[in-house]
């Protein structure tokens, strides 16, 4: 049931009053990177300023300021709202049926790059905070609204950013993020993981004379995609319906496009469940990166078995074990590290690539030269 309290705060909601706010929010570009929350800020500062709210700005970039807002009716608990205003990339605009930033309101529904995460928490935290105000209920205690930036890239100059300072000590807390409207106890966690493959550079013209970085990333991409990615489907969690997940959001290669590319990063967004830890998950794709670049380097070697010529094959067979054995004296090496909220790592093999690739191009013109004499 619902009292007699709920009825009046409930009377002060006011749904043009959040649809505008959620219009006005919208229509404030806070696409992150770069993560420029200013007016944002300014414009959610201002609302509640006018209903009595005390205002404090907490800022480690000021870019990415985060509004406190405070109101104390006595004595009690202190219940904390929290809901960001940075936005994702928009993507290509052309794909868009309504523009980015224009908050079109069609059939009931407000259209714009965060007119669901999380603007519309944001305003609706506003709103519940100004009806709190107006409704004049007699209540103890204080309600703390925070009004952030930064959370899409995770949080370092916004939630994080506050918990640091170590200024907020509340009772209660409730985060606002798209749920539809289920109360959620939790969150997936994740972390960001960053490979990058070395080669050589050459002119496209020529491409056996380079090494190219982005066909050494397509061994590792598959190897994810063939034996991580089922893996991670199957793991669940108590009271999380999703499971743990990967995907590569994120790839760079390439220069021009007649040069080989002798690097390329991708970037992979891995979300943990309870159970799982950072360092594990790293630990997790290193390995199968490591096997999927030795594997790269073994289809190389095979490729350039001699299909005739028992002597030639010797041959082939020894200058490969030579090879073998004096590049991988320096072995294909992962220099990685944990950065919340990222965790970043490197797949540095470039040297190694580099001599073995390179070396086993001259195999091959040796053969196809001592074959050319034979012929002869």
């Amino acid at each position: 049931m619902v009292s007699d309290t709920q009825h009046t705060v409930f009377a002060q909601i006011r749904e043009e009053e959040i649809a505008q706010i959620l219009t006005d929010l919208v229509r404030i570009p806070t696409v992150n990177p770069p993560g420029d929350v200013r007016e944002a800020v300014r414009y959610c500062a201002d609302i509640l300023h006018h209903a009595g709210f005390s205002l404090h700005i907490v800022a480690h970039d000021e870019a990415k300021p985060n509004l406190v807002a405070r109101y104390r009716w006595g004595k009690g608990p202190t219940l904390l709202f929290n809901a960001h205003l940075d936005v994702v990339p928009i993507g290509e605009e052309a794909s868009w049926t309504h523009p980015p930033f224009g908050a079109d309101y069609v059939d009931g529904r407000i259209y714009g790059r965060g007119a669901n995460d999380d603007k519309a928490s944001v305003a609706a935290q506003l709103v519940a905070a100004l009806a709190l105000v107006r409704s004049q209920v007699p209540l103890a205690g204080e309600l703390v609204v925070t009004t952030v930036a930064d959370e899409e890239i995770g949080g370092q100059d916004g939630t994080a950013f506050l918990i640091e300072q170590a200024t907020l000590q509340p009772d209660f807390v409730i985060v606002g993020e798209p749920t539809d409207n289920r109360v959620c106890i939790g969150e997936r966690g994740g972390t960001g993981i960053i490979i990058t493959t070395y080669g050589r550079t050459a002119h496209g013209a020529l491409p056996w004379e380079g090494v190219n970085a982005i066909e050494g990333m397509a061994f590792v991409i598959m190897a994810l995609r063939e034996r991580l990615w089922p893996v991670l489907a199957q793991r669940r969690a108590p009271y999380f319906t999703a499971p743990s997940s990967a995907t590569i959001s994120i790839i760079h290669g390439g220069v021009k496009t007649n040069v080989v590319p002798d690097q390329c990063s991708i970037t992979i967004d891995r979300r943990l469940i309870p159970g799982e830890t950072p360092q594990e998950a790293i630990a997790e794709v290193r390995a199968i990166a490591e096997e999927a670049v030795a594997q790269c380097l073994a289809f190389v070697s095979r490729l350039l078995q001699p299909t005739s010529g028992l002597g030639e094959k010797r041959h082939c067979n020894r200058l490969i074990a030579r090879l073998s054995k004096r590049c991988w004296r320096s072995t294909v090496s992962l220099d990685w590290r944990v950065h919340q909220p990222d965790s970043i790592w490197r797949l540095m093999g470039g040297s190694s690539l580099h001599v073995v690739f390179r070396q086993l191009f001259m195999v091959q013109e040796i053969l196809q030269q001592r074959t050319s004499q034979m012929n002869g």
